[in-house]
This record gives structure tokens, sequence and C-alpha cells, in this order.
């Protein structure tokens, strides 16, 4: 979740009072915030260089708390202190609103575009930082690293109007980027940021695509290359009066979350909020932007009192609710139905059940009464797959193996070549922009993450043993996700001797446990009701050739292959730097389902 500093002083000075750090935690608490740190009792030397500030940390899903004026706004209506403003649309005297047209040549790469005019807008420093850390809050969390949306600002003074939404070939687009002096291309600039540590990460957003986009003014002044950077021309600076907002985007209801909460947290500082003439003939999105009218919900009286455990009035409702910014009236005709206007800040709100948990916050969690239920819908266990996981996790952990959790990414190598299998390009899911080599894809093996714990326990005595109960993942394309999980257990031993016994006696005793009788494989054969496993000899080249063996099950007269244990190769103990001989087991558990 995100966390937001605030000018402690500043905030207590817009709420009307001087809390004390427990009094403020209290109250946050009651919103459903949480205070992380209030730097005034630190000692660092970071926090004593700057006035005190208090650290909030807010729900990823509360876009509307991601800065100062939203926090001081959310807490004072709930103080009652004052009432959700209502946003309204300002057209220009003149009548004639700022055009942004949409060619058609974004839809290759970022099609959507909205914005918004703040006019007469009151910079200070404080707003101004302000402004500017709620585009990267929003670029963080709602717009996924600018992936989704991204937010360009421009002193609409210094531009000159119609403006365009394009998309162009990199050479053709020249402009100096933010904060520079020298004329850029497309491709100088991307070779520029390569290795800046703030926009570096996001030039892959765009930087193999035949066009970028850009938006530019009537002049062909270029205002912004989205997602990655500004033009200086066009930069706010404390004595910027008009700004325009403009935000590109893939997702057309994120893109108008993005102008809602611009314009209800720094609205209040402009003197008129303009709507701007959206021109989009080729995908049919013409439309003046942004739409500030609250959305229109339902909520049930009954829901809200019986999920709750109160038995309130629809009046009493409608005042609490109010603390937390709706506007509810009583529905007609129907008066166990309650119309609830959710503003424009409260894009979380979804489902009559987000509606009651507001209501539930206006009241007071720890006031809510305690009771058990009388009925319930369903009684509580574990899957069956989890219950089985269970019975191997404690049958391993008595034979004297010890339980190990690694991650469930790893790299291809160690997924493949370390263990000298080959990848035919539909088994592993990967990730499509890993953040290190480390962590390419969801492993398909628990041995990886088995053998690179030993590596890094090998100061330790031997004999190593460790076994791990846990998913592996595959691609799958029958089902929904194209993807799906197995229930696996491996264990290794790494010693002086190779260990295979132990595995193998380990194996026995899981088998048994699974009710799974060693039978050999004529025996199975001969009578299809005889339910039993069996080994057999495999080349399987992670293992010493001649020291590895499939493990078969016979279930219903069906014959299944769920694992393999052996000896590793020599090869594979190099790759994993491991000093001894080690030997492991793998087995699919889903089968005994």
């Amino acid at each position: 979740m995100p966390t937001i500093s605030v000018d402690k002083a500043a905030l207590f000075a817009e709420l009307g009072k001087e809390y004390t750090t427990e009094e403020f935690d209290e109250l946050c608490f009651e919103f459903g915030i949480e205070l992380d740190e209030d730097t005034s009792q630190s000692k660092k030397p970071e926090d004593l260089a700057q006035p005190p500030q208090l650290k909030i940390e807010i729900p990823a899903n509360r876009y509307d708390m991601l800065c100062f004026e939203g926090i001081a706004l959310n807490l004072r209506v709930f103080l009652e202190k004052q009432k959700l403003p209502k946003w309204s649309l300002t057209p220009p005297a003149s009548g004639q609103l700022e055009t942004i047209t949409i060619k058609e040549e974004t839809m290759k790469i970022r099609p959507l575009c909205s914005g918004v005019v703040l006019r007469g807008i009151k910079f200070d420093q404080a707003r101004y930082d302000s402004f500017i850390g709620l585009q990267d809050k929003l670029h963080q969390n709602l717009a996924r690293q600018r992936t989704l949306v991204s937010i360009g600002t421009h002193d609409l003074d210094m531009v000159k109007g119609p403006f365009t939404y394009d998309a162009l070939p990199p050479e053709e687009i020249e402009f100096v980027p933010l904060n520079q002096t020298k004329m850029m291309d497309g491709k100088q600039l991307m070779e520029f940021y390569e290795k800046d540590k703030h926009l570096g990460r996001y030039l892959h957003i765009i930087r193999d695509s035949p066009v970028f986009p850009v938006i530019y003014d009537a002049d062909k002044t270029v205002l912004s290359l989205p997602p990655i950077i500004n033009g200086n021309y066009s930069k706010i600076t404390l004595d910027t009066k008009n700004v325009l907002v403009e935000i590109t985007a893939l997702d057309k209801t994120k893109v108008e979350i993005v102008n809602h909460m611009i314009v209800a947290m720094f609205g209040g500082y402009a003197e008129s909020i303009e709507p701007i003439n959206i021109i989009s003939p080729h995908n049919k999105e013409s439309r003046e932007a942004p739409d500030l009218s609250p959305r229109q919900m339902q909520a049930e009286v009954d829901y809200l009192n019986q999920v709750t455990g109160l038995g309130l009035p629809p009046a009493e409702i409608s005042e609490l609710l109010e603390r937390m910014g709706y506007t509810v009236a009583p529905a007609k005709p129907d008066d166990k139905l309650l119309d609830v206007a959710v503003p424009i800040t409260r894009a979380d709100v979804l489902h009559q059940c987000d509606i009651m948990e507001d209501l539930a916050i206006a009241w007071g969690f720890n006031k809510l009464p305690r009771f058990y239920p009388n009925k319930s819908a369903a009684v509580a266990a574990p899957l069956p797959i989890n219950k089985l996981g269970d019975i191997v996790r404690f049958e391993a952990a008595a034979s004297g193996w010890s339980e190990v959790m690694p991650l469930i990414l790893c790299s291809h190598e160690e997924n493949f070549e370390w263990l000298n299998r080959k990848d035919n390009g539909g088994t592993a899911i990967k990730l499509a922009n890993p953040k290190t080599a480390e962590y390419q894809i969801v492993r398909t093996s628990l041995l990886p993450g088995l053998l690179k714990t030993i590596n890094s326990n090998r100061h330790h005595a031997v004999p190593i043993k460790v076994f791990e109960v846990s998913d592996v993942g595959f691609i799958d394309l029958s089902k929904e996700r194209k993807s799906r999980n197995e229930r696996h257990f491996a264990a290794a031993i790494m010693g002086k001797t190779s260990g295979f016994e132990q595995v193998h006696g380990l194996l026995d005793r899981l088998m048994l446990m699974l009710n799974s009788a060693f039978i050999t494989r004529e025996e199975g054969l001969k009578n299809e009701k005889l339910e039993g496993y069996w080994i057999e000899e495999v080349d399987d080249p992670t293992f010493l050739k001649g020291h590895s063996a499939t493990i078969k099950l016979n279930i219903e007269g069906k014959e299944h292959t769920i694992g393999v244990f052996g000896i590793l190769h020599p090869s594979v103990l190099h790759k994993f730097e491991l000093p001894y001989p080690v030997s492991t087991v793998e087995i699919n558990l889903e089968v005994f389902l």
C-alpha cells in the first residue's frame, strides 16, 4: 500500500485541531487508514532536517488520498467539519472550448486521451510539490508504472490550441525535453534517457513501436511524448496561472478516474474548471471531458443493517454515509432502498458492499455489535489437495527431513539448462517483463528451489535433508487462464554418500501413508483392480545414467507416471555449486485425489 508523507502542522491546521500522536493514530484507525510514522518522534538526521512529517499508509484503492489535499479533505468530511464539494465545469468566457483531436494512428500504440483545464490556479511551493507528487503516485499505482495511463501538465499560456494527439515515426518528433536545452528526436531521446534512473524504466513501453505517441499544439510545438516526458517549452512553474492537463491511456475507465482525481484534488485552487472537447471520430469517442456528475447507485437498507448487525433507520444511515462523502436519499416509492450518489473521488465503490463498509467505518468498527451467527452458509474445511499436502508434509517431517519454502519464481537456466532439461516453448509460464534475470519464469519443478536452498546452507554439517510441498505452474491452453497449477512433493539429500536409499525409503513411506502398496508392473497389468505403484529405470539427463527411476502408479486400471527419483548428474551439481552427491525425488500429488 502507498505511504504518503504530509506536513504535520499543515494537516492539523486543516483539521482545526492539534492532535497528539496517539489521538491522530486513533483517528486514522477509525477512518480505515494507518499512521505509519510521526517523524517528530524520530532521531534520524534526515527527519530532523525538515519540518515534522506524518507518514500515512493509504489503501491501494483509495486514489483520492494519494496527496495532502485528499487526506485533509476526507478527514474533514469524516469529522463533519465540511461537506464534500460538488465539482462543476465552467465553460470559458469566449464559449470556445479547447480541443484535443485524436488521430487514427494512435490506435497502433495508445488510443485514448482525456484532459481538463484548471483556469486561474494559484500555486505555492507546497501545492506545486503536491501537484507533482499526486501525478507520480497515480503513475505508480493506478497507472501501473505508466503502462495504462500517463499524465502531462502544461502551462496553457505558453501554447496555442487546438491540440492534436497523434502517433508519428520517432524521427519526425523533435522537441526539447523537460529541464533540458538540446533539441532531440524520438530516437535520440531514447538513447539519452537509457541510463536515467527515473525515466529509463519507462522507455520499454514505446521503444520498440514503429510510431511514438505525441501531443502538439496548433503551431506544431510538441507538448509531450507520452508516457515518457513533457516538453520543456510548456513547463509549469509556480507562476503558472492556467494549466492544461492531458491524459493518454490504454484503459477507458482509468483515464477518466485519473482526470477526476486531479480535478477533485486541485480544482479547489483554481478559479474555474474548464472542460476540453475531445474529438475522436475514428472510434466514436468524441465527447467533452471530464464528466463530473456523481455515479448513481442503490443500496438496500436491510442489507446494510444485516451485514453490520445494526438496526438503523434510513435517515440515520444517510447521515452516517454523508460522513464518507456520499449524498443519500430514500428511493421512491420503495423506502427500503436508498439512492446513493457516489462522488467522483470514490472510484473504489463498485457494489453496495462497499457502501456497507463505509457505513461500518462511519458508525465505528469498535462499536459494531459482536455476535455469532445462528446460521452459517458453509462449514469451513480444508481443500482436499491441502489436506493431502499436510499428510505428506507431516510424514516427511516425522522421517527427519526439514521443510523449506523457496520462491515460486526462478530463472530459465535454473529450471531447464542447469537440470539438463530442454524447454519446448510450451511448458513454462514466462514473465512478460521480469525485473531481474533471477525471476524469469514460474517453476515447473521443485528441484531448483531445493538445490538453491542446499547451496545456501552448504556450510552446515552433512547430510542435509530438505523437502517441499508446494505448487508448480504449467502453460495449459485448455484452461480459462491458459495455465494451471500442480501440487508437487520433492525432497533432496546431500551427503558424503549418494543418499539414494534414503530418498527411496522416504518414497516408500509416503506411498504407504497414501494407501498405495508396492506392486510389480506385471501384477498391475494382470489385475486392473489391484492399485499400487512400482518403479522403472529411466534414462533422465538430470540424473546419473543407470541411477534414476520413474514412479508409476496404477489407479482404477490406469497407469500414471507420477514422478522420478535418482542421483543427480555431476553437471547438475556443478551448476548449483554443490560439493557432495545429491539424490532427489519429486512426485505429483494431484493424481491421488
